[in-house]
């Protein structure tokens, strides 16, 4: 089965515990909309991501913007159900930009990053990295992806929203957020899917019919209720 869920900024207990419930077993797939906050370079993540490359089922994750991709991206590149993944560890994997993913015949198109809104308060290359948002590269592999599966996947994997449907939260869509968000509106209208899930705003709400965002919330796709 196929489980997924929202920001886990590196807290392996909470993280345990919001999966408890559903007995994931080493068949099953955990998708982690950005903010995995595993990968980062302090003792405690390393012991923390040790432990969770022990556990018996497999861990997917978006980026979301707080990560530290100096760390994340200095994994092997590597092809994992189809797409490009940096892969952490036999059972965990980072799904790059811009990717389509196969999992259990279900498809899965990636694109993680976002702005981070307190960027003034941490410091670029410990706990900031400019990367946390999509360059011109990633968005031509996105480009190519897309038209390689004629704009269809059955879901789509980010962490931030498309900039329309930001205002249902009752926020204002942030300038420098401008360019991702401003995508995801486009694609939002260019491409075929079933649901688009999400993670980022610390909430877990349907704000659109076909858009939901993830936070504690696990919800696994084999249940008919999120087909």
């Amino acid at each position: 089965m196929i489980y997924i869920t929202g920001d886990t900024h590196g807290n392996y207990d909470e993280f345990l515990e919001r999966i408890a419930p559903y007995h994931i077993t080493k068949n099953d797939t955990v998708i982690i909309c950005g903010d995995f906050g595993f990968v980062w370079n302090i003792p405690a993540q390393y012991y923390f991501l040790a432990k969770l490359a022990v556990q018996p089922f497999t861990i997917a994750f978006v980026d979301g913007n707080h990560e530290d991709f100096d760390l994340l991206y200095s994994y092997p590149v590597v092809e994992w159900k189809g797409g490009k993944t940096h892969k952490i560890a036999d059972r965990i994997y980072h799904l790059m930009r811009g990717q389509r993913f196969v999992i259990e015949d279900k498809s899965f198109f990636t694109m993680g990053g976002a702005y981070s809104i307190d960027k003034a308060i941490r410091t670029e290359g410990k706990s900031w990295w400019k990367q946390e948002l999509p360059n011109n590269e990633e968005y031509r592999t996105a480009q190519k992806t897309l038209e390689s599966c004629g704009y269809k996947t059955d879901y789509v994997l980010t962490h931030t929203i498309p900039q329309s449907v930001i205002p249902r939260l009752g926020l204002v869509p942030d300038l420098h957020d401008a360019e991702l968000t401003g995508y995801f509106d486009w694609l939002y209208g260019e491409l075929s899917f079933q649901k688009w899930f999400a993670g980022h705003f610390h909430v877990d709400t349907l704000v659109k019919e076909n858009i939901q965002i993830l936070w504690k919330e696990v919800i696994c796709l084999n249940d008919s209720s999120t087909e």
